[in-house]
């Protein structure tokens, strides 16, 4: 399973919510995707907490993951304070 991100939570969410229009989903279902998604967003700012304070990087989940180059292992990011 190909790791999932913010863009496709949201397209879930538009899917859901078309599915309840057409009558396709119904109301529990939606409303339990509802719940998941809330889960899942609340997760996601605990991480950018904890990425904050740790100058830690986070997982992706907010950010679509771009691949590298190929022969590019990794990228240095320089960053004034101040």
């Amino acid at each position: 399973m190909a790791k999932k991100n913010i863009d496709d939570l949201r397209e879930l969410l538009f899917e859901t919510i078309e599915g309840v229009k057409s009558g396709k989903l119904d109301i529990d279902r939606a409303k339990m995707i509802g719940d998941l998604s809330q889960v899942m967003v609340n997760s996601a700012k605990v991480e950018v907490e904890y990425a904050r304070a740790t100058g830690q990087k986070g997982s992706g989940f907010l950010e679509k993951q771009e691949e590298l180059p190929a022969g590019i292992t990794g990228i240095r990011q320089h960053r004034l304070m101040g």
